[in-house]
């Protein structure tokens, strides 16, 4: 894992596509931007986990 630390309104690049902006820090929360093609889907975690959960059949 790479960790990085950046200041308000600096970004973090992932490959030649992807954009990441720090817009805000209050308290221990952290608001980010994010720039992506339309093909790279972005998803929090807990809504990333949900759509796993969902596409897993039953048994």
């Amino acid at each position: 894992m790479l960790i990085l630390t950046r200041s308000i309104g600096k970004t973090i690049r992932i490959g030649d596509d992807i954009e990441i902006v720090i817009l805000q820090v209050k308290g221990h929360q952290v608001r980010v931007g994010i720039t992506a093609p339309p093909d790279i889907a972005v998803h929090r975690d807990e809504v990333y986990q949900r759509i796993q959960a969902a596409q897993v059949p039953l048994s």
